[in-house]
């Protein structure tokens, strides 16, 4: 239990005065190292934490959660499977697919051709937001959905023909020669990813399986959860359901994707961490100093019976305020400013015509974030607990001082 006289000594030995100068440099650096490695390291979890989430909802909206796909027979399940399916899913989608190439004049391009039930086709979240252009939001037959990018790069719009070559062929007197098949564009979707809108194309699924010689059995089974954040758990439930089937996850498919942002993200920290760790040796060398300038003070102390545990106390204190006044007001930055960091972005960009976060390698427009509360806990319990194993030693050295020396030679 801190006593009233050590509150009373540390909140002296806090306050500035002329002849400690240097010592006051040393905390006022001290205090905005710690600060500043605070504050950026909210910013920079709190951009990444808003980049993953933003990164997941674009990839959930053209994925499945859940997908089963058949090994060598087609999908079937009985009453019983189906009413355990609707309880945990609100949407379940036929679906199958093939590889392409598309012609355009005198370009051509590999591309990925998903097939959809017309009545299907609607149910997509990535066809019911506001990025999607056409009339008619169902796939009929020899009409096809292309994305925004593949539309820039072919010349294409709404109510033009394609050619698209199917991967498989056709026999004839002179061999083995692929299909080739008219569409026309019904429609243009954007997902927000790059990648997903130059290279898939939507079709009717009758028709792609006629294209690509294709049968039901190749169909497989998109899951869309009513719960997708108990995404795990749900597989299982899947999983037994379809015991002789492969189920996974949109996770799955994306785990190296995922796995290189958790590695990128624990890596910051982990740097960042180094900014409030050099700040905090900072606070090592004022209380030093501060032992020094307050030798024949500690000598005084421990001469009227004030314990050694007090001297350690009151030393460790000092160095606990520091560091814990710097963590939170780093905190405050930090949080005011990961609130407002596209508001930031903008302003820089347009003030320095920079480019800070370019749209196709991010596949974002805006920077995201989002402020997550255990990370904040986690980086202020870190900084606070660096605060506190810097201030030990300082603090053991000036309980260890002989008053009678530190009087004579004073």
């Amino acid at each position: 239990m801190i006593s009233t006289l050590e509150k009373e000594i540390t909140l002296r030995f806090l306050k500035a005065r002329k002849k400690d100068g240097f010592l006051n440099v040393i905390s006022i650096f001290s205090f905005i190292g710690i600060s500043l490695g605070v504050a950026v390291l909210i910013i920079v979890m709190s951009v990444m934490n808003g980049f993953r989430t933003e990164l997941i909802n674009k990839i959930v909206g053209f994925n499945a959660h859940i997908t089963v796909k058949p090994y060598d027979k087609s999908i079937n399940f009985n009453n019983s499977q189906n009413d355990n399916l609707k309880f945990i899913s609100k949407n379940l989608i036929l679906s199958n697919s093939s590889e392409a190439i598309i012609i355009r004049e005198q370009n051509s391009k590999g591309i990925l051709l998903r097939g959809y039930l017309e009545k299907d086709f609607s149910k997509l979240e990535l066809i019911n937001n506001e990025n999607f252009f056409g009339k008619n939001r169902k796939l009929k037959k020899n009409t096809i959905s292309i994305g925004r990018e593949l539309s820039f790069n072919l010349d294409l719009d709404v109510g033009d023909d394609i050619t698209i070559m199917s991967s498989s062929g056709v026999e004839t007197l002179i061999g083995n020669l692929p299909k080739q098949k008219t569409f026309t564009i019904e429609s243009i979707f954007e997902s927000g990813l790059v990648e997903f809108d130059n290279n898939v194309i939507f079709l009717n699924l009758k028709t792609l399986e006629e294209f690509s010689n294709l049968s039901k059995k190749d169909r497989y089974l998109e899951i869309y959860l009513k719960k997708p954040q108990d995404i795990q758990n749900q597989k299982k439930i899947v999983q037994n359901i379809f015991p002789n089937y492969l189920v996974f996850t949109w996770a799955d498919m994306n785990k190296s994707l995922f796995s290189a942002l958790k590695v990128e993200r624990n890596v910051m920290f982990i740097i960042l961490s180094l900014i409030i760790i050099v700040a905090a040796f900072n606070i090592i060398s004022g209380l030093t100093i501060l032992v020094k300038n307050k030798t024949k003070d500690i000598a005084i102390l421990k001469s009227i019976g004030v314990l050694n545990k007090s001297i350690v106390r009151i030393f460790f204190l000092v160095g606990l305020i520091i560091g814990s006044s710097a963590t939170f007001f780093g905190i405050f930055i930090g949080v005011i400013f990961s609130y407002y960091v596209e508001n930031v972005r903008a302003f820089i960009s347009s003030t320095f015509d920079l480019t800070l976060f370019p749209e196709e390698i991010y596949f974002l427009s805006t920077m995201p974030s989002e402020i997550n509360v255990g990370s904040i806990f986690l980086i202020s319990f870190c900084s606070i607990l660096i605060t506190i194993i810097v201030s030990i030693f300082p603090a053991m050295k000036a309980a260890q001082l002989d008053p009678v020396k530190a009087l004579k030679y004073e």
